[in-house]
């Protein structure tokens, strides 16, 4: 099977793409968070404020504030224990899971965080955030700003930034479940992180931009990360000062081989829980398939065409102000799943959950010939049911316009259920099904396989700006995976766009499932 076969199984049909006869080997899964061993550790505060009265002023952080930033983009937030229904008995087990604001497919958290700090109390250099204890690991001390702008291919002045997050993936920690369909979920989950983390920066008034192309191996090694087991994703960095997001531009091109001669390479232990690490060659193949080796291999993506026009079109309340309570959202959000309750939908609710969103959405992307990310390469596509004033049907969400465009009426719940590869979600309680839609090729001739995982970050970006917002209009909202791509394209006719389904989240209201959930706040 070919990689361009194998990333279309991932979207179309999974089992192709999955090794056959899996077996999940829950008595040696993978812990969910990193730990490494014999460095040295900073801890951070864990008087963690509980409120933002307004935003922070744009001021460079301490060491205590970055360690509250830290908390509310990837910490640990709650423990909660819960028995599927099904298995009551003598014979059942608590599934016990750890919590962060930001979701992931099965509470397995593939990605990890690191940062390069340059704060006024505390050493240069790359750290690990390690979740677990909430601190600081020191991999590698010194100043690097020179390297990581020839890393980036000098498109941003890393010198005038007092810290670069850099969001990696660990293969394991979600294969060992989810066999080779984890590749499209670790990027997805990388996206919610990131969104989380941009969503965080406003709240403590950080500037940032996100940087999906850099020299991999440089940036790896950097970290001393084996790229076997884990690689990076995205590198977002984070300033209060002015900065050059499109930097000076390469006086000439850089490539990976001769940056990673000019550090040394770092050794590094970590435990791992798993006494058992089962191989994963599509992951590590798609992944080397991805990789960027030369800064003349970095490239824009043109600008998409708008909606079609044509069809019949609903414009939804105008909302002037869109900010809502971060804090509360985050501790609100919570993915239903037999717990969602049919209730009636206002418009005025539908206008400010999908305003709120796409509005935060915007970012600076290197991608984009003028650094803003207002062209969004993914959009949202929905079907509504009870909804006041609106007809049931298939809608498309124009951000620009706010409003719907009409694609079919009725009720699609029925349709949507039997899509579902799971029972695990009763879509007729659900007035809002959402789908968030990108190019079907994921920009193939300009960014190759790199696309593909770039359009899922991007997906997942928005994701999280969508559970956040549901949270605030006291929404549940749950993404979901296991669904059939070809239902939902035909529903949405997105074939005629060369568009496809990355992820459909329904969204409504909802009822406490029975579990013991424990906060990690006092």
């Amino acid at each position: 099977m070919s990689l361009e076969e194998f990333l279309h199984n991932l979207q179309c049909d999974i089992n192709r793409a999955n090794q056959p006869n899996w077996e999940v080997d829950w008595e040696d899964a993978p812990l969910p968070y990193k730990l490494y061993r014999g460095l040295p550790v900073v801890p951070l505060s864990l008087e963690v404020p509980l409120s933002f009265t307004r935003e922070q002023p744009p001021l460079k952080p301490d060491v205590e504030r970055i360690g509250h930033f830290l908390w509310y983009v990837y910490g640990m937030s709650g423990v909660s224990q819960s028995v599927h229904p099904d298995d009551f008995g003598e014979e059942s087990y608590p599934i016990h899971s750890y919590r962060r604001f930001a979701p992931s497919g099965g509470a397995l958290y593939p990605n990890e965080l690191y940062l390069y700090l340059k704060l006024e109390d505390l050493p240069q250099g790359i750290y690990h955030y390690d979740a677990a204890h909430h601190r600081l690991v020191l991999l590698r001390d010194g100043n690097v700003d020179s390297y990581l702008e020839r890393a980036l291919g000098n498109r941003c002045e890393i010198s005038t930034c007092f810290a670069t997050a850099f969001v990696s993936v660990r293969y394991w920690k979600n294969f060992f479940k989810y066999n080779n369909f984890s590749y499209r979920l670790q990027g997805l989950d990388a996206g919610v992180l990131m969104g989380q983390l941009l969503e965080t920066s406003k709240r403590f008034g950080f500037e940032t931009g996100v940087y999906a192309q850099f020299l991999d191996s440089p940036i790896n090694h950097l970290l001393g990360l084996s790229e076997g087991e884990e690689s990076v994703y995205s590198v977002i960095p984070l300033s209060v000062a002015a900065t050059n997001w499109g930097g000076r531009g390469m006086e000439r091109k850089v490539t990976a081989e001769e940056l990673c001669r000019e550090l040394p390479a770092i050794s590094l232990t970590h435990y791992e829980r798993s006494e058992k690490v089962r191989e994963f060659p599509r992951l590590l193949e798609v992944n080397e398939a991805s990789k960027l080796d030369c800064t003349g291999d970095f490239q824009k993506v043109a600008k998409q065409p708008g909606m079609r026009g044509g069809e019949k079109e609903i414009h939804l309340p105008e909302i002037e102000y869109c900010t809502y309570d971060f804090v509360e959202a985050c501790q609100k959000r919570h993915s239903p799943e037999m717990d969602f309750v049919m209730g009636k939908v206002s418009q005025e609710q539908l206008a400010v959950l999908l305003k709120r969103a796409t509005h935060s959405y915007w970012f600076r992307s290197d991608l984009d010939n003028v650094f803003d990310g207002k062209e969004p390469r993914i959009t949202i596509y929905g079907c509504l049911y009870n909804v006041e004033g609106i007809p049931n049907g298939a809608y498309a969400y124009d951000s620009v316009r706010h409003s719907l465009r009409e694609i079919g009426t009725g009720d699609y719940r029925l349709q949507l259920q039997s899509g579902l590869s799971l029972d695990n979600v009763n879509l007729l309680q659900v007035p809002l099904c959402l789908h968030i839609t990108g190019n079907k090729d994921y920009f193939k001739d300009s960014l190759g396989y790199r696309g593909y995982r770039i359009m899922q970050m991007e997906a997942g970006m928005l994701v999280q700006r969508l559970l956040l917002s549901s949270a605030a209009v006291g929404f549940g909202g749950h993404p979901l995976l296991g669904f059939d791509t070809a239902v939902t394209d035909g529903i949405y006719r997105l074939e005629a766009e060369n568009l496809t389904s990355l992820i459909q989240i329904p969204i409504g209201p909802l009822r406490e499932k029975a579990w013991l959930r424990g906060s990690l706040m006092s």
